[in-house]
């Protein structure tokens, strides 16, 4: 999964041209997502920070199918957010946040969302970002993605998630320490 140089967080070059491809490949296929956007420019910007392939290459190799959903204007960045249909397969089975996972006694999950987003160089997604990626197509019909939590939520223990049933975006809670083999998270981008 990780096929980094030593400790470096860059790809080899081999690599980065498989990335580049398949995220070429993504965005010819699915122009819904950025109608008014240019490849060209955006593989411009991608080798201008090369600094960030390797975070999305990290989205790559956990199954999150990165695609481009948007471009800031003021800062000159393209947005990249996971867009595979359901919450990514290499990312499920965790709790929510470090704080959740230290404070089970037992059945442990393997990690947990925030410090998987951490380790990759991504952010989970905000509940404004992942009600506006469901605009984009219909994610998380069978699964459930874990989303950046509110201060005031979190404070209490909770922490929220989110899914699209019955063709509509439920928004709920749960415990932080709780996991499910059909809770991820989806991550986002921004180069």
């Amino acid at each position: 999964m990780n096929n980094i140089n030593s400790n470096k967080k860059e790809l080899s070059p081999n690599q980065r041209e498989e990335l580049l491809s398949a995220l070429k490949a993504r965005f010819e296929k699915n122009m819904n997502r950025h109608r008014d956007l240019n490849w060209e420019k955006v593989q411009i910007r991608l080798n201008s920070h090369a600094e960030k392939l390797w975070a999305l290459n990290e989205m790559e190799n956990t199954d999150g199918e990165p695609d481009v959903v948007g471009y800031d204007k003021k800062t000159g960045e393209y947005i990249f957010y996971d867009c595979s249909e359901e919450s990514p397969k290499s990312r499920r089975n965790v709790c929510y946040d470090r704080e959740a996972l230290e404070a089970r006694k037992e059945f442990k999950p393997k990690d947990s969302a925030l410090n998987m987003a951490a380790a990759m160089g991504i952010e989970i997604l905000t509940e404004e970002q992942y009600r506006d990626l469901q605009k984009l197509g219909n994610f998380d019909t069978k699964t459930s993605s874990w989303l950046k939590t509110p201060f005031e939520i979190r404070e209490l223990g909770g922490a929220i998630f989110a899914d699209r049933r019955y063709n509509h975006v439920f928004v709920y809670h749960n415990g932080a320490s709780s996991y499910y083999g059909g809770r991820g998270f989806r991550g986002s981008l921004r180069i």
